[in-house]
């Protein structure tokens, strides 16, 4: 076993409406930041795990996302592996 360090990057779907994105969008107009057009909030975890390889590493993150990390119906997400 090896240790792997995955970062996981979870969005909103882009089709979809982001409430959390706009808010910041406003907050910032509303501080001065005018020049901000657009703001996408979403998550972004770091997770250390033990695993035989590079690939399953990444395919036990991408079971965390489709179990608990990520709302299928949406959010999209992105994993980069890294060994520790």
């Amino acid at each position: 076993m090896s240790a792997f360090t995955v970062e996981i990057r979870v969005m909103p779907r882009a089709s979809l409406l982001d409430p959390q994105g706009q808010a910041v969008q406003h907050a910032l107009h509303a501080l001065g930041f005018r020049e901000v057009g657009g703001v996408r909030a979403g998550k972004h975890l770091v997770v250390e795990l033990q695993a035989a390889s590079r690939e399953e590493a990444a395919a036990r993150a991408r079971a965390m996302c489709d179990r608990l990390l990520a709302n299928p119906v949406t959010e999209d997400y992105d994993v980069a592996v890294e060994t520790a």
